[in-house]
């Protein structure tokens, strides 16, 4: 009786220690954009007064947008080198060196991080040693995040491919030829990867054998990764519109464009049920009808806008290039809190677990979260 009362305490323990380690890593931001699909959104809010909880700094500056996983923020540096800190205080964990600057996000997935560099290389790295596992080279620079699909890496490069990898091994399932550089990630739904790139085509891609269903026009070449919702797929471009682009009828639905500023999108946008939120150079923030492209509303900075947006709850989370952080009320674009910081933003908010963490082009890597009472 004794040890069977001992055997269902262990089991007990060992149950409670799983759903307490599944809740606690259940929020972790493993991706650009932080799902496959790249909708840049969280479901679980931020506090509602945010303050600086720990910085730390990376040599040159950062335009990489970190991931955050099993308690450990990794971030790219255009010091050329991918660094893992602590998240609870910031503290290096370890820096792993690559050949040129990363400005590439990276991919946390089965404990190892995958992100590509400035000469072309991709690397798979392990997440809590830091300790190379493999390489793969291409022919032209990765800014590309990666992003995983049934067991399979994804990501373009500049020398206008998309890639397939093994991530055991790194090696070659198929690739796909474009007509133009692949810079945003490839945002993946119901067995196939979708890329908006260069050539300024949407190509719809099978992820199990790389064969192309599609190819959509767009009309303008394309920077920022697109989003996927409900089978439309939604994308800024250098033409200066927001599309949206009806997948089952390879067409497009709608296109928005302000009709007074007319600057490029570089930014990718964050997609939820009820709105559209994309961020540009011309300084605006936008919400759109995702049925129609009609505009909810607008919010106008002093500064250009390049970092991707992020839906929190009930607010939007921006970034700009003159160095303030903002979250916007998501019904109406007010402002509800703003930090305002020395340096400017590139790389885009990461939110895990109540917090949200951040770099500038000078290298500062901000983390915030509610104040320690």
């Amino acid at each position: 009786m004794k040890q069977r009362i001992k055997r269902m305490r262990s089991l007990l323990f060992l149950i409670f220690n799983f759903a307490f380690l599944t809740s606690v890593h259940a929020q972790d931001w493993t991706r650009f954009r932080g799902d496959a699909q790249s909708t840049g959104v969280v479901k679980d809010p931020l506090p509602n007064n945010l303050t600086v909880l720990w910085t730390a700094q990376v040599e040159i500056g950062i335009e990489s947008t970190a991931a955050i996983s099993q308690n450990t923020v990794y971030v790219g540096g255009l010091d050329e080198k991918l660094h893992a800190l602590d998240f609870d205080t910031g503290k290096p964990k370890w820096t792993y060196p690559v050949k040129g600057e990363v400005k590439a996000s990276p991919l946390v997935a089965n404990n190892k991080v995958f992100i590509g560099d400035g000469f072309g290389i991709f690397h798979a790295i392990d997440a809590t040693t830091g300790k190379a596992l493999w390489t793969f080279q291409t022919d032209g620079e990765i800014i590309s995040s990666a992003n995983m699909d049934n067991g399979r890496i994804i990501f373009g490069s500049y020398d206008q491919f998309l890639y397939c990898l093994n991530p055991q091994d790194g090696t070659l399932l198929w690739k796909v030829e474009t007509d133009g550089y692949v810079h945003g990630m490839p945002a993946v739904a119901d067995g196939n990867t979708m890329v908006a790139g260069c050539d300024g085509l949407l190509r719809v891609v099978n992820t199990t054998d790389g064969k192309e269903q599609s190819q959509i026009e767009l009309g303008d070449y394309v920077g920022a990764s697109a989003a996927i919702l409900n089978g439309r797929v939604y994308v800024g471009t250098y033409g200066n519109q927001v599309l949206c682009i009806d997948l089952k009828k390879e067409m497009i639905a709608w296109r928005y464009e302000h009709p007074k500023r007319k600057f490029p999108y570089i930014a990718s946008p964050s997609v939820t049920a009820r709105q559209v939120i994309v961020a540009g150079r011309d300084k605006m923030v936008h919400a759109l009808n995702p049925e129609t492209g009609d505009l909810l509303w607008t919010y106008t900075s002093r500064s250009r806008f390049e970092s991707s947006p992020v839906v929190v709850g009930n607010r939007v989370f921006v970034a700009t290039t003159g160095g303030k952080v903002l979250a916007l009320n998501l019904q109406t674009g007010e402002p509800n809190w703003e930090f305002v910081t020395g340096s400017g933003f590139v790389a885009s908010p990461s939110v895990a677990n109540e917090r949200l963490i951040i770099g500038t082009t000078d290298g500062t890597l901000y983390c915030f979260g509610k104040a320690v009472e």
